[in-house]
């Protein structure tokens, strides 16, 4: 893990807060020169710091008016079973988020779809077709009020 500094969390913070700031604009809000800013925005991306950037898009905007938070348990435990299952996991694009967690299950993943149809479908057709799942608990979202919040980044020094 690379030293992060007070000059490159407040920059981390500028890019989470508008990520298509120019580097003059963020180099300004941290009092650093434009060149020395990019140089650090280089290295933090270089570092793996910076993962990418992505438009924030409204999901129910574009028709994706549903969110399921999937529990899953596998029925074997071993470390094979698990990369197996992550995988899997891994390759469903209506996934946005997974974790691997402790508790009654053993991932839990994010599931956004257009509507409970939808759910239905990629239940039937996809989840229950993963290998060694023993149980599967869908929790419906009501109503999002936070998602893909900015990291509280710790102070620097």
């Amino acid at each position: 893990m690379p030293h992060l500094d007070r000059f490159d969390l407040a920059i981390l913070e500028c890019l989470q807060e508008d990520a298509r700031a120019t580097n003059v604009e963020i180099a300004e809000k941290v009092n650093l020169s434009p060149s020395p800013c990019l140089r650090r925005i280089r290295n933090l991306e270089k570092a793996g710091v910076i993962r990418g950037y992505r438009a924030d898009i409204d999901r129910k905007e574009v028709g994706l008016g549903l969110t399921v938070l999937v529990e899953f348990k596998v029925a074997h435990h071993s470390r094979e079973n698990s990369e197996s299952q992550q995988a899997a996991l891994l390759a469903i694009p209506e996934i946005v988020s997974c974790f691997l967690i402790s508790g009654s299950a053993d991932f839990l993943a994010e599931v956004v779809v257009e509507d409970l149809a939808a759910y239905e479908r990629l239940l039937t057709d996809t989840l229950l077709t993963l290998p060694n799942v023993s149980d599967i608990r869908s929790n419906f979202a009501i109503r999002s009020m936070k998602t893909h919040g900015p990291l509280k980044l710790p102070k620097g020094r």
